[in-house]
């Protein structure tokens, strides 16, 4: 059989003053080769490889804003001081040269564990003092800690924007600070940032989103990611229905929120496959549905071996590309990301769109090991 028809992954997108060639995003991945928190010449080359390969937005590593502690490894690269700003000032610089877009991904470690043993020398923060649930580690923040790090995600932004970047976004995810304020495990406050409900658990959320929108202006694409799941318990939900997702999500469109980048481990997995079957939406797409917010899906795209025989119509079965090609075509959801694929080669979209199935290299985890 003939290949799936790739041209819906390259129409452009537009949303407010971003506007990509196609639809394809480099998805954030920790690199962690920032000595000193300082990003330099690797990470310029870097992004610019991937700009120069075809990628219609990039997204950076996670680079933390300024409170202590808010990274978990020595080289997470910081988004404030002279030194760090001026690094970006480059990397933006250089993914311009090459006709790419880009945003910074802006966040905040909270109690996590880094991978190399790495201690910030002050504790760690978050809602509650907690790890996981039950899981005592640092100290819970008071309000003047949860007001500063409001204020320094708003510094943050405005930042990305005086520098140059195209857009940013705000890192809700996968167990990390704000996502530890969502998730009821986690967040066991009685104050006004606590609660019984996915709503009210929302606040600290909300409060970044509208210090955000307020220091960036209403013509900045603001994008925010969110997960279910956590890198401490891959079965947490914060959502169980429909109707709990929307109690959730629509308050941070609200606040200011123009994309959810709406991360899911498998994105061809449905996220409610109780009402809607085995080929039912996925995550992205029932954020979509349920706020008219653009998303951006994302969850080990082009990683099967199925996925990149697709691209040469060696398959005449239903495969990852072909999922994806439908899915994109009835607009369940507006962007793709694509995370390892792209570590291993920068040049993926370009040889995509040219269908060279041949070139396309596999990952090997050995590609985190150096900037490519």
């Amino acid at each position: 059989m003939s290949a799936p028809d790739i041209e819906v992954l390259f129409r452009p997108f537009r949303i407010r003053s971003l506007n990509l060639p196609n639809r394809i995003v480099m998805a954030p991945m920790t690199r962690g080769f920032a000595p000193e928190g300082i990003p330099g010449g690797p990470q310029a080359a870097y992004y610019q490889r991937r700009a120069q390969g075809g990628v219609g937005l990039i997204l950076s590593e996670g680079t933390v804003i300024d409170r202590p502690a808010s990274r978990n490894m020595a080289g997470i690269p910081l988004f404030h001081g002279q030194e760090a700003l001026a690094g970006w000032q480059d990397v933006i610089g250089a993914v311009h040269a090459a006709g790419g877009r880009m945003g910074p991904q802006i966040w905040h470690t909270g109690s996590t564990k880094g991978l190399d043993g790495w201690d910030p020398g002050v504790p760690v923060e978050s809602p509650s003092g907690l790890l996981a649930p039950g899981e005592p580690h640092g100290q819970a923040m008071s309000e003047e800690d949860i007001a500063d790090a409001v204020s320094a995600f708003a510094r943050a932004a405005a930042d990305a924007k005086r520098l140059g970047f195209d857009t940013v976004e705000i890192h809700g995810a996968h167990g990390y600070l704000i996502d530890q304020f969502f998730w009821a495990g986690t967040n066991e406050r009685s104050d006004r940032y606590g609660g019984a409900t996915i709503r009210e658990r929302s606040r600290f959320a909300g409060e970044v989103v509208t210090a955000v929108r307020e220091a960036v202006g209403p013509d900045y694409p603001i994008i925010l990611r969110l997960s279910q799941w956590k890198q401490q318990d891959y079965r947490a939900r914060l959502a169980e229905t429909p109707d709990l997702m929307a109690e959730w999500l629509q308050p941070l469109v609200d606040a200011g929120v123009d994309v959810l980048h709406c991360s899911q481990r498998r994105f061809w997995e449905p996220e409610f496959a109780e009402i809607d079957g085995e080929k039912g939406l996925n995550f992205a797409g029932w954020a979509k549905k349920l706020t008219g917010a653009a998303t951006i899906s994302v969850g080990s795209v082009g990683l099967s071996g199925e996925f990149l025989a697709a691209f040469g119509g060696e398959s005449s079965t239903s495969t990852a590309l072909d999922d994806l090609v439908e899915r994109m075509e009835r607009d369940e959801f507006d962007l793709i990301a694509v995370g390892r694929a792209l570590i291993a080669d920068p040049d993926w979209v370009a040889k995509v769109r040219q269908g060279e199935a041949a070139k396309l290299k596999g990952f090997d985890a050995a590609a985190l090991g150096e900037l490519v």
